[in-house]
């Protein structure tokens, strides 16, 4: 198992180009399998997810042809793919029961396994099946498996979520595309991803409108042949904000807009970072010495993100005096608490609150990553850091960021990667 050798501490400077989203990617790879036209995307991110959606599409009989650089997907689909999406695929992504929705939509039955992915909380899918079923699906749960099928077509109808959900509000999306007649979702989640898969669906010929928080979907009979490039990842320019401003680096972010990403860098500010923005860059320099933020609080977007909260942290370890953070949004979000203690961090958590002391002068230490985001904090923090760190399970980061520790190297980070 790979692990990742950082000596610290580093100042971070120079440019770095951000990556197609992740999270971007895995609801409109999904949505391929609505076409029966073939589709290009591009701007893919090379991150094992993404890996692990294609195989997936692969194993319903969609041909995936992927440019030399990985970059790039024309996907091909047969008049008739199958419907079983087996646990040893799903098991690692929780993505993958975003197949659900495209599945029922266009052939009235799906065999799917439950899904894994991050231990970061329950994450319940309960939304997806409550939302679909009031589209006409059917479905039992049997040996881990959800069983669905639906007598014919969807038909389109009203929908509430009770909570705000990312990956609910694509699922249902994506099948009331195919339905009949019209779909109103109310209190729907609306991060830029979101966006981007509506984008999409729009640039094939769906029939999406949005107002607030409602998303109006008017079913179409088919989807049209569609070329589209996926939006940069704004988690992955966040984390590069905050590398920068930890660091007091002085880091331009390119073929990003900021204008994404204006909740956190807001902080950023507050934090003592200089910032200039526009529609293709960011300039970040960090300061000499960070002031405290007393209550940052994750919420749905365009709150602060709960992706960004274990780097934020980071900045709040090494920041003059008390700061706080609430976890809103998944309730098992801090596990990269104890790793931080052992670098020497001074931060107490009750129940979604965590308290933390600043001005820690971070020690390496050897480390162990419990989930994506937890993993790129102990990178942050071992930047910042004085000596080597050692951080293991490094599988978690490959997960959503691409060539990571190429991107720290080029910009001044003494990373490497220690292979098993």
């Amino acid at each position: 198992m790979d692990k990742f050798a950082i000596v610290g501490p580093a100042r971070i400077s120079g440019q770095v180009k951000i990556s197609g989203s992740k999270n971007s990617s895995l609801p409109i790879l999904a949505a391929t399998l609505l076409f029966n036209q073939p589709v290009r995307i591009k701007n893919l991110p090379k991150v094992k997810d993404i890996n692990t959606m294609i195989s997936l599409l692969k194993s319903l009989g969609s041909k995936v042809i992927l440019s030399s650089d990985r970059r790039t997907a024309k996907i091909y689909n047969k008049k008739k793919l199958k419907t079983f999406a087996s646990y040893s695929l799903v098991k690692t992504m929780r993505g993958s029961i975003l197949v659900l929705g495209p599945l029922i939509a266009k052939y009235f039955k799906s065999k799917i396994s439950l899904p894994g992915g991050c231990l970061i909380g329950a994450r319940p899918i309960n939304y997806h099946l409550d939302a679909l079923q009031k589209l006409g699906m059917n479905y039992i749960l049997k040996d881990g498996y959800i069983l669905a099928k639906s007598k014919g077509k969807l038909k389109g109808t009203m929908i509430k979520f009770p909570k705000i959900s990312v990956g609910a509000t694509e699922n249902t999306i994506i099948a009331a595309c195919l339905a009949k007649g019209t779909t109103t979702l109310k209190n729907c989640a609306i991060e830029p991803e979101i966006k981007d898969l509506t984008n999409f669906l729009n640039s094939a010929g769906a029939k999406i409108t949005w107002k607030g928080r409602i998303c109006k979907i008017i079913g179409v009979n088919s989807l049209n042949q569609t070329d589209y490039s996926i939006m940069p990842d704004r988690i992955e320019a966040g984390t590069f904000c905050v590398a920068a401003t930890v660091s007091r680096g002085n880091l331009d972010i390119l073929n990003f807009d900021g204008r994404i990403i204006k909740t956190e860098l807001d902080l950023l500010k507050k934090f003592g970072a200089k910032i200039k923005v526009n529609k293709k860059k960011i300039s970040i320099k960090g300061p000499k010495n960070l002031k405290s933020i007393k209550n940052i609080k994750t919420k749905e977007y365009p709150g602060v993100s709960t992706d960004m909260q274990s780097q934020l942290m980071v900045l709040m370890c090494k920041a003059n005096g008390k700061s706080s953070i609430t976890e809103n949004i998944f309730e098992n979000r801090f596990m990269h608490v104890a790793e931080l203690r052992r670098l020497g961090a001074k931060i107490n958590v009750v129940k979604n609150r965590a308290t933390i002391q600043g001005n820690t002068k971070f020690v390496g230490a050897e480390l162990m990553s419990s989930d994506l985001r937890a993993s790129v904090s102990l990178v942050l923090a071992a930047i910042a850091s004085n000596g080597k760190s050692l951080i293991n399970r490094i599988y978690h980061l490959d997960r959503g960021y691409e060539n990571i520790e190429n991107k720290l190297r080029k910009i001044g980070v003494k990373i490497k990667r220690l292979k098993k």
